[in-house]
């Protein structure tokens, strides 16, 4: 198979998995606080990701990696997932998804940024038009908005922007699945610390639906998910497969409204279908 097919086929896989992550976190934060779910997605997830480097005894990263490690541990593994569980927490899911349009264009931006690429004028048109299409959806949604929600995902779609870029740079050199693994050990420490400080003083008041929105954050958006996808970034470019990230709306709105039973407007449709077409827009000439 051709190495940029195979890139599309693994970054499909893991938009695919990641379209589940929101209306599974929206899930479990009815029983989990934000800070001890981020805690545990991480720690479960690490612990996982250690005993998978052990068994094909992955090659250690280098000194110089410890940086782009620590910026990736500190956007896709800390930052997105307790942002957006907070965000939540005052939100819908099918709310939120409305934000993750914004994704492709700042995993762009980032790409930009560290790969020193001189996008045309033309790209931050659509970019800013995109920016523009959501502040405005969020401005008039009225009783239903809320300013904090809003702001908390905008700052989570920063995050993982810059955790997306750096660990799809880093995966041409170091694995797809190494990266995120050792990003995830990188961070167990910390995370597994303030799990344990924020731990809940029961658990008997946990549902079954929040246990498995905690079991599929766990395993399939923190590790399984970004094997996937860092992989796809790294055989396709980050370019050309982050724009596998625009069907990550359709797929999380359905799940929204399929599993959730939450309801989608024809206006939040629409400034999703809106926000998709703004950032392949900027994609096509960043």
């Amino acid at each position: 198979m051709d190495i940029r097919t195979s890139g599309w086929i693994n970054g499909f896989l893991g938009v695919l998995i990641f379209s589940g992550s929101l209306p599974a976190t929206r899930v479990a934060v009815a029983d989990f606080d934000p800070v001890f779910l981020t805690a545990a997605r991480a720690t479960i997830a690490a612990g996982m990701a250690l005993m998978l480097l052990m068994a094909l005894r992955a090659k250690r990263p280098e000194r110089s990696d410890l940086a782009s490690l620590a910026i990736i541990a500190a956007g896709v593994v800390a930052g997105f997932p307790l942002l957006t569980a907070f965000a939540l927490q005052h939100i819908t899911s099918a709310h939120s998804i409305v934000f993750i349009g914004l994704l492709p264009l700042a995993t762009a931006i980032f790409a930009v940024l560290r790969g020193g690429e001189r996008p045309k004028p033309s790209f931050w048109l659509f970019a800013g038009l995109g920016a523009v299409l959501v502040a405005g959806f969020a401005l008039t949604c009225g009783a239903e908005a809320s300013p904090l929600g809003d702001g908390l995902m905008i700052a989570a779609v920063v995050v993982c922007g810059l955790g997306y870029a750096e660990g799809g740079k880093l995966s041409r050199r170091l694995g797809g699945w190494q990266v995120i693994c050792w990003a995830l050990v990188f961070a167990l420490p910390v995370m597994a610390l303030i799990g344990w400080i924020a731990r809940p003083a029961t658990l008997e008041d946990v549902s079954g639906p929040a246990w498995l929105g905690l079991a599929y954050v766990s395993l399939f958006s923190m590790l399984i998910g970004f094997i996937f996808w860092y992989r796809g970034l790294a055989e396709g470019g980050v370019a050309a497969v982050g724009q596998l990230q625009l069907l990550q709306p359709f797929f999380g709105l359905l799940l929204a409204a399929s599993l959730l039973h939450e309801p989608i407007g024809w206006s939040m449709a629409a400034v999703t279908l809106a926000v998709v077409v703004c950032v392949a827009g900027a994609k096509r000439f960043a």
